[in-house]
Parts: structure tokens; sequence; C-alpha cells
């Protein structure tokens, strides 16, 4: 199998730290965006503001940075969907296949329920997948898309990878439903997956961000920057008594 490399975005950062300075944002590795040009040219006001962890959740500051006071942004400066080629192969018979990232949310909830099965998820009632893709602040995606040069204009395109994000659009963010389609697994698509959210958010000056995850997978998680339990903080949950 024959690997070409793809002139398309840069390569995705390293570990994002889960509490970090507020600047970390101009140090990552974005694919052009006309947006950020747009953004770089917003007058700022810097206001230096520190806290412990727990005062950052309720005020929704980054502990220990500086953190940027931003007016909102104009309705032609709102983030727009991006799309491109993570990973290009040509196959043994000449085929390409490309895994393409996109950040649209456009999810097919039969393509999505095959991708669950995959992963061994339990299934969920359709309704109600539809609807929390429908309120989720941001969906991101990976297509496998396999172009063959025998049937030129005919793709095959499957949905091999999901992860979005619920927010109050102001300060905090969740990630959920994260999975890779087990024979893509090992290719570092589902770290992909998780920095693209993270530096998204972090675009939209959304720096609380956290995330639920089962125990074998926290050291998936810690090494792109989450932290568990930080300082003694722990998640609850409620469940009826009787």
């Amino acid at each position: 199998m024959q690997t070409q490399s793809v002139a398309a975005p840069p390569p995705l950062c390293h570990a994002l730290p889960f509490v970090s300075d507020c600047h970390i944002v101009n140090q990552l590795s974005f694919p052009f965006n006309l947006n950020e040009a747009r953004r770089a040219r917003r007058k700022l006001k810097v206001s230096q503001l520190k806290s412990s962890f727990w005062e950052s959740i309720k005020s929704g500051l980054l502990k220990n940075s500086s953190t940027q006071v931003i007016e909102p942004p104009s309705e032609e400066e709102e983030q727009l969907p991006e799309e491109f080629v993570l990973v290009e192969k040509t196959q043994p018979d000449g085929a390409i296949e490309q895994i393409i990232f996109s950040s649209g949310g456009d999810v097919n909830v039969y393509d999505l329920q095959t991708l669950c099965d995959k992963v061994g998820w339990p299934r969920r009632p359709l309704s109600k997948l539809a609807a929390a893709l429908q309120n989720s602040y941001m969906v991101a995606t990976l297509h496998c898309v396999r172009k063959s040069p025998e049937t030129e204009g005919n793709e095959q395109k499957m949905l091999i990878g999901m992860a979005r994000a619920t927010s109050d659009h102001a300060f905090n963010a969740t990630i959920w439903d994260v999975l890779v389609d087990p024979s893509y697994q090992g290719q570092g698509l589902g770290k992909a997956l998780v920095e693209k959210l993270i530096r998204s958010l972090l675009q939209r000056d959304i720096g609380n961000i956290t995330l639920f995850a089962d125990s074998q997978v926290v050291d998936f998680y810690r090494n792109l920057g989450f932290e568990p339990d930080p300082e003694g903080i722990k998640g609850m949950f409620w469940h009826p008594r009787y």
C-alpha cells in the first residue's frame, strides 16, 4: 500500500493542558480559517484575573490565567464549519481512500447507530439520538471516502468517527460520545477528534471543558490534558432514593 502525504492542514497539535494560559490558543496549529484572521483584528480588553480551580468552574475563568475579555463576535465573525482531508492513502487496487474531518454536524442517525453497534455501545432510541445531535453545541465527524478510478464520480462514504460537545455558549462545555470504528482505531483518529473539539471550544473562549470517562480510557484522556478529580473535586450524579 502506498501512502502519500496531503498538502492539507498542518499536523494536529500535541496534547493540550486542561488548565493552562489562555494564550495557548495562539500557539496551536490550526487548519487555516478566515475567521482566525478576523478574530485577530478584534479589539481586546485584557483583565488579569486569578482564581482557584473550583472558582474557575463557577466563574468561567481558567486557573492562574490572563483572561481575555472579548467583544461579542458580529454575525459575520461567527465560526464556520470546517472540512478537510486528514489522511489520504492509495490502495493496492489504485483506489484513493481519504479520511475527512468535518465540524458541520451533518450526521445520519442510522449511520451513527451502525457505528455505535460496531463499538459495542447499547442501542438508544433513534429519536433521542437525533435530538442529542440537534441540541449539541458542536458535532465533529470522520468519514472514510473511497474513490475508485474505475468508477469515477461514484464515491463510497462511511461514517467512522464522531465526537460532540454541549455547552452554555459562554463558560462551560462537556464532550460526549467519542467513538471511532474499531477497524480504524490505533491511528490517532480519536485523539484528533478530541483535540479539534478542544481547540474549537477555546477559539470560542470556552475554557472549562469536561467529560465523563470509563475507567479503561482514563489514561487516553489524561494524555490529552484532562485531569481526574482536580483539587479533589468530584463529579456527582443524582439517583432516586426510591
